[in-house]
């Protein structure tokens, strides 16, 4: 919207002249809000009515298409635009390719548009610019597009309260926010926050069936079997994470403040709740779980996840407890619900435990799988403009439950500590699970559209030096959502986990055996079947060109906590290897990802002063200061001493206090005590807290 002078810049008492005042002018507009209520306007800001119910008054003439003034202030905007796009074709068309890499950072980083015309000017100014084109320049620029479609141009943060009931007026979800909760009492805001959930968090763990949810919700009945006031304040608090407005905070702006009035009203909640055996409090109880382990500041994330299995196994879902139920007595919300629920925890059951090299806790689960049926259900990316695409989340929740059955037998075979295996059957073992997931990859079905995927990652690392026509592109992209980009990672994360943290095998041992002849028996092969160094390193880049996907198509800034892990881990994999290249393109690609994730937590946040400080470590940072080819902006995220515009990030370790005075915790990392398996003390610590119950997790060379 156009920028319209307010109400301090009329003449005093202008608006209040009566109607028999023979000098009154006949009004010809009125301003938004009483175009809105439909009542009549005084016609000079602030009007009549807006000073009677002390609100804002905004005037917009460019919306009278009558006046000269909006044909007038057309044609200047369309003029600007074009000039604007021009410079910034001149700018992408440099010889000195840094200023196009520049350029387009800016972009990423939700400039506005008047930050990117001041950059685009200075940098006119410095070179001369040739009528020379490319159809590189038009790929440049159509990602420049594409990243402001996803990202916008605002800023990440929006403090004015009626930028959320615009917003809102397109929800792809409306719910009430009575009686579900007391902290506010606008179900827009609500709505919003539900949205975003059901969007960006839910399809990963899916541990509640979405249908049977939003219909209980919607009924506000507090007394239903499938929804609760616990419930959905632990699920708004959890949503708060994918929200810039400043309702979603308690402090605007702190993110540590983000979905804590919505918290502490669950946990209040939670610790009324009239029935604790219940699939409502087993799934609140999971989102608190998730809502702790952004926070940072404290060890219930593993206390939540320990509670939710202990319900789980109460209710008969999991464990050695049977759930039963008369067969064709179940409604069939009920049935859909408890397996929603047994699979989603035992989903996050495997993901939580094998991330951090621990056993997982759930052997099996006593309900069948939904069935994976063809969804008519549409997943808009809400709430930017970017066109509805099929959900899929029936498959993708099966397809999922499989990788999840290997995660569990990886973490369980190779991850126990005590477990007495050879080195040799350690190595055994990688290669069959390596096998199956290998399989797993391979036979994913069409609607994940594997061969477009993976032709794109080549596209983004570089390896076979062209890119698809924009109508190949544009024609397969659009149909893909981020469910598997998700999986995906996820698969590069399992091959990454299980070949990296696992006891190294004594190569040396073998080398001392007989040599093998080729008439000897496979199973009898004493040599690596695998080359572990280059499979750990190609996941590390591959979840690179994903990352890149999911922001280019969908931005970064919402993206799921569970991608925070999975970047850490693949930088963490560039950083310990020997060949590490500080100007390396995937690198960087997934450092500037990383910065955007972290700055959204408290957790990515010291993850990220971590990341930084270990990247100095290697001492390579002279080096990318010096390159032509790295943006000012990414310079400044690796300098010892940030510049001015960077000085928030010196401030990411605070939080860090627990690693340095709690001797349960490794503490800060020291001299040469970079290694990926120290970062991941640090990161479960900070995240989940030190887990008194499960055993000790296994460690590299124990």
């Amino acid at each position: 919207m156009p920028d319209i002078p307010l109400g301090g810049d009329s003449p005093p008492g202008e608006s209040y002249r009566k109607s028999s005042d023979p000098g009154k002018k006949r009004v010809s507009m009125a301003c938004l809000a009483c175009k809105k209520s439909k009542r009549k306007c005084s016609g000079t800001a602030p009007c009549d009515n807006c000073r009677t119910f002390n609100r804002q008054c905004v005037f917009d003439e460019t919306l009278d298409q009558r006046r000269r003034v909006a044909a007038k202030r057309t044609a200047d905007e369309l003029s600007y635009h074009r000039d604007m796009l021009n410079d910034m074709l001149k700018v992408m068309k440099a010889e000195n390719q840094s200023y196009a890499l520049r350029l387009l950072e800016i972009v990423r980083n939700d400039a506005t548009a008047e930050e990117i015309r001041s950059f685009v000017d200075e940098t006119l100014a410095h070179f001369v610019d040739t009528d020379k084109e490319s159809a590189s320049t038009f790929q440049k620029l159509e990602e420049v597009r594409r990243i402001i479609d996803n990202e916008g141009a605002g800023p990440s943060f929006r403090p004015k309260v009626m930028d959320i009931h615009y917003l809102c007026d397109e929800v792809p979800i409306r719910v009430p926010a009575k009686p579900w909760t007391t902290v506010t009492e606008d179900s827009d805001l609500v709505s919003h926050l539900v949205s975003l959930y059901f969007t960006w968090d839910y399809p990963f763990y899916a541990f509640l069936d979405r249908d049977v949810f939003l219909t209980h919700m919607t009924m506000g009945d507090t007394e239903s079997k499938f929804c609760s006031p616990f419930l959905v304040n632990a699920l708004l608090a959890n949503a708060c994470y994918f929200s810039d407005y400043s309702e979603a905070y308690v402090d605007p702006g702190d993110i540590v403040t983000k979905g804590a009035n919505f918290l502490a009203e669950a946990e209040r909640l939670k610790e009324e709740e009239p029935a604790k055996l219940s699939l409502a409090y087993l799934q609140g109880t999971l989102l608190l779980f998730e809502k702790y382990s952004l926070s940072g500041d404290n060890d219930l994330g593993y206390k939540m996840l320990h509670q939710a299995i202990w319900t789980g196994e109460s209710l008969g879902l999991i464990g050695p407890r049977i759930f039963r139920m008369e067969p064709g007595h179940m409604p069939e919300d009920m049935d859909i619900s408890i397996k929603r629920t047994a699979w989603g925890l035992f989903h996050i059951d495997t993901v939580i435990h094998t991330d951090f090299l621990r056993p997982s806790l759930i052997d099996k689960v006593n309900v069948a799988r939904p069935n994976p049926v063809e969804d008519s259900a549409l997943w808009v990316p809400y709430p930017s403009h970017r066109s509805e695409r099929p959900a899929y989340i029936g498959q993708y929740f099966d397809e999922s439950c499989d990788l999840c059955e290997i995660a569990r037998d990886i973490s369980r075979q190779l991850f126990t500590v005590n477990r007495a295996s050879s080195a040799e059957h350690q190595r055994r073992i990688k290669e069959t699970m390596y096998g199956r997931l290998c399989r797993w990859h391979d036979a994913l079905p069409a609607i994940f559209d594997p061969e477009f995927l993976q032709s794109q990652v080549r596209v983004v690392d570089g390896h076979d030096g062209q890119s698809k026509s924009p109508e190949a592109t544009e024609g397969n992209v659009r149909f893909f959502e981020s469910n598997s980009l998700r999986c995906r990672m996820r698969y590069y994360t399992l091959i990454i986990t299980m070949f990296s943290f696992t006891p190294k095998e004594d190569i040396s041992r073998f080398e001392s055996e007989a040599p093998q002849t080729p008439e000897s028996p496979p199973g009898l092969y004493l040599f690596p079947k695998y080359n572990a160094d280059e499979i750990v390193h190609s996941a590390a880049r591959a979840i690179s060109g994903l990352a890149f996907l999911h922001r280019r198509e969908f931005g970064m800034t919402r993206a799921h906590q569970f991608a925070l892990y999975a970047i850490n881990l693949a930088l963490f994999t560039m950083l310990v290897s020997d060949t590490f290249d500080i100007l390396d393109s995937d690198f960087l690609s997934l450092a500037s990802s990383f910065h955007t994730i972290a700055s959204r937590s408290r957790l990515g946040r010291n993850l990220f002063y971590l990341f930084r400080e270990t990247t100095n470590s290697r001492d390579q940072n002279q080096r990318l200061q010096d390159s032509d080819s790295v943006t000012m902006e990414m310079k400044a995220l690796f300098e010892a001493t940030a510049s001015s515009h960077y000085t928030a990030l010196n401030d990411y370790a605070r939080g860090l206090e627990k690693l340095e005075m709690d001797e349960r915790y490794r503490g800060m990392p020291g001299e040469g005590d970079h290694s990926i398996s120290s970062m991941l003390d640090r990161y479960e610590s900070l995240s989940l807290g030190k887990d008194e119950i499960a055993p000790e997790r296994l460690h590299p060379g124990d």
